[in-house]
């Protein structure tokens, strides 16, 4: 997976006003190395490597009170008509289509649940250099109240065919792009806070679940889900310091 392909999610990074936080917290768990951001409008944005290959980034937040979040970008080869899509299928333009520095041209968007997510039209940066493997992202997971709405946005938005999997009790839905599941869809849980909207799950790659999330704990964070097996591999999904929500797992 290269994810420059349309439809596909190519990046993802955090939006948090403890950035100095996440440049400690992340490599001390994933093994990651971080480059601050130059640019002196960039307000220290960081690109985060592992084994020398672009995995994430993370940022300030856009506006003061945005509570810590991971972002899952998705590739387009239009960010204004994907913005322009978005709204006409019910969702929402949180920040408008810009470009950055040459690198891309993106928007902050959500769908009529509430679910944040980005779209990036690839200039100089196609997106992530390395996916799939320990340290980096490995999967995009939408968790909504209202899975029957999605189906539809994301068919409007990005041509995505739903695609449900046996997974045993709680209904698990695949999204198909083209020949490729690349992302998925659970209902919402009993298990979250109820004051969570949908949103999307970012998961990272790891060699042993268990150890992650015991790690996570050491470094200041937290586990929300403890670590499970499922028909992909075992996950759990966690809280940095900060309480930004982000899920680990051992692939098979």
């Amino acid at each position: 997976m290269n994810g420059v392909e349309p439809g596909t999610p190519c990046w993802t990074d955090l939006a948090t006003p403890g950035l100095p936080d996440a440049r400690r917290f992340y490599p001390e768990l994933f093994g990651w190395t971080g480059e601050v951001s130059a640019e002196p409008d960039a307000g220290g944005y960081t690109v985060f490597r592992k084994d020398g290959r672009t995995v994430a980034g993370a940022g300030p937040p856009a506006t003061p009170d945005q509570v810590p979040v991971w972002s899952t970008y998705v590739a387009t080869d239009d960010a204004d008509l994907a913005a322009t899509r978005v709204e006409a299928a019910g969702g929402q333009i949180v920040v408008s289509p810009f470009d950055v520095a040459g690198q891309g041209r993106m928007a902050v968007l959500a769908d009529p649940a509430g679910a944040v997510f980005s779209v990036w039209q690839p200039m100089a940066t196609r997106g992530a250099e390395l996916y799939n493997a320990p340290g980096a992202m490995c999967w995009n997971e939408l968790i909504t109240p209202d899975p029957d709405g999605a189906r539809e946005f994301y068919a409007l938005v990005f041509g995505w065919q739903s695609e449900e999997r046996p997974t045993g009790s709680v209904p698990y839905t695949g999204w198909r792009c083209g020949a490729r599941i690349v992302a998925g869809m659970v209902p919402r849980a009993q298990a979250l806070p109820t004051d969570l909207p949908a949103y999307w799950a970012v998961y990272f790659g790891v060699d042993d679940t268990d150890v992650a999330a015991a790690r996570t704990v050491e470094l200041g964070g937290t586990v929300l889900v403890p670590p499970r097996d499922n028909p992909a591999g075992r996950s759990a999904a966690l809280r940095d310091p900060q309480g930004a929500l982000f899920s680990v797992s051992t692939l098979r």
